[in-house]
């Protein structure tokens, strides 16, 4: 049996626009109005491809006007996606495989004191 032919109104066309604008999923949106994703696409490609992108100019607009008015967190966001800086990296650590313990050392091993003696302690580090 065929499908019903697949109307597409006004109403529908915002509902997808806002869909869209929110990042929910072609497949999904599909879902919603009950048709298939190749059906929506073919019927919404406009509200689905403009919907995103004026989401992600709303959702830029609003970072810009916080990064520019003094948001130091907003502002080292904007610098750090838009313009590739980055924060030093971190010190790597010491695998644990080398740690002190497992270091090799070039000095002589530290002898120690015979029997009966005081390991070399002079009278001031007593």
């Amino acid at each position: 049996m065929a499908r019903r032919a697949f109307r597409a109104t006004e109403d529908i066309r915002k509902k997808v626009r806002s869909l869209a604008a929110r990042g929910v999923r072609h497949e999904d949106i599909a879902e919603i109005l009950d048709c298939d994703a190749k059906t929506l696409r073919k019927h919404f490609r406009e509200e689905l491809d403009r919907g995103m992108a004026e989401a992600n100019s709303n959702v830029t607009g609003a970072l810009y006007e916080k990064a520019v008015s003094g948001d130091t967190i907003a502002q080292m966001f904007w610098v750090k996606a838009r313009l590739g800086w980055r924060e030093k990296d971190p010190e790597k650590p010491i695998p644990a495989s080398q740690g002190p313990a497992d270091r090799q050392c070039n000095r002589p091993a530290r002898q120690q004191p015979r029997p009966g003696t005081d390991g070399g302690a002079t009278e001031s580090t007593r």
